[in-house]
């Protein structure tokens, strides 16, 4: 049995940040805003997971309004968010992913993403792919005001409970 899931997440760029996207850490004068270390990737992946398995999103499982999930490792999100679907028999297929960001140039990090990414969903890292893109200076992206991220993945059931 095969299950698709795709995600989306937006976090705005502030001084005084960490840039960390793909669980790597990205010099840049500014990094992401969120109650965690919104890392923006983690975060889509995550959200398609939970997609694929019919399990919510993170907000359900990482409310921003609970002081556990303060500055949390998004890796750490992502890795319980993969023990569930691990946990109902789901191995990952593959994973889409898209960082849209005017700055900064996220293509020197992308080998590492994918290695990271590959790691927290156990597979091998030719079923990763990450891409970045701009916007072109059009809208909150192109105005470096943040960035977003798409992810889908597939999911292939081979045992547990569908």
């Amino acid at each position: 049995m095969y299950r698709i899931g795709q995600g989306f997440d937006v976090h705005r760029l502030a001084e005084g940040r960490k840039l960390i996207v793909g669980g790597v850490t990205i010099p840049h004068s500014h990094g992401l805003l969120g109650h965690s270390d919104a890392d923006v990737l983690l975060h889509a992946i995550a959200d398609a997971v939970l997609g694929a398995i019919g399990r919510g999103d993170i907000g359900i499982h990482f409310p921003d309004n609970d002081p556990k999930w303060k500055d949390a490792d998004s890796s750490r999100l992502l890795g319980q968010v993969w023990e569930m679907a691990k946990q109902e028999g789901y191995r990952l297929v593959n994973c889409d992913c898209t960082v849209i960001a005017q700055q900064p140039k996220l293509a020197p990090y992308i080998p590492e993403m994918k290695e990271r990414i590959a790691k927290l969903l156990e597979a091998e890292p030719d079923r990763v792919n990450v891409k970045a893109t701009t916007t072109e200076r059009l809208g909150f992206p192109g105005r470096e005001e943040g960035i977003a991220a798409l992810a889908a993945v597939l999911l292939e059931n081979g045992g547990g409970s569908p």
